[in-house]
């Protein structure tokens, strides 16, 4: 329901300044309105509709697809730029996350690594059956999760985070106490460390 700029607005009003680095460029996208099924079918800037908020009902496939080809122009612009594949990550906040997963993990495992933040995949989620088999590298996984969020459960991240590792996925999850379904400035801190490490300065120059 937010915009890109909502979430830029967030991130700042979290840190008391940007999210900024010196040698990253750092893009918000928006998700496009479409009707969304659990808020009753009104029109909501979403990644793509759900049959419900569960992890435990069939993902709408159709809608994550048709966005992973939007994101997929975003990705490819930025190469167009001269951005190098491997120096790209992708993430985002609770459906965001949910969106970078099925993003990096089907289709682009290549990239330096995701994000996802109060986020979770459906228990047969297509990303699952996407990496069975699969003998590649693939993006490392930063994922956060507060054990108070009401609308994405704490368990549901943590089930995403067990099954992707089985799968050959090198994942982290940080865990955060007393947490609803928010963000936090310890969060970001850390977020912003990992980043950092994941896209450090030197291989920027050489880039």
């Amino acid at each position: 329901g937010d915009t890109g700029q909502g979430a830029r607005a967030w991130m700042k009003q979290i840190l008391n300044q940007d999210m900024a680095f010196q040698h990253i460029k750092v893009i918000y996208p928006t998700a496009p309105a479409r009707p969304y099924t659990p808020m009753k079918g009104a029109f909501s800037t979403v990644w793509f509709d759900r049959y419900k908020i569960s992890n435990d009902c069939p993902e709408h496939i159709e809608s994550i697809d048709s966005m992973c080809q939007g994101l997929t122009d975003l990705i490819n612009d930025e190469i167009k730029n001269g951005i190098a594949k491997n120096r790209i990550l992708i993430g985002g906040f609770s459906m965001g996350g949910g969106m970078a997963m099925h993003l990096a993990y089907r289709f682009h495992r290549d990239l330096a690594g995701v994000f996802a933040l109060s986020s979770f995949l459906n228990k047969e989620s297509a990303v699952y059956q996407a990496l069975k088999g699969n003998a590649r590298a693939l993006p490392e996984l930063f994922q956060c999760h507060g054990t108070a969020d009401e609308l994405v459960l704490y368990s549901w991240g943590e089930e995403t985070n067990k099954m992707l590792k089985s799968l050959g996925v090198s994942a982290s999850l940080h865990t955060f106490p007393n947490l609803n379904h928010e963000l936090n400035r310890t969060e970001i801190e850390k977020l912003k460390s990992w980043i950092e490490k994941k896209l450090p300065v030197e291989a920027a120059n050489s880039n």
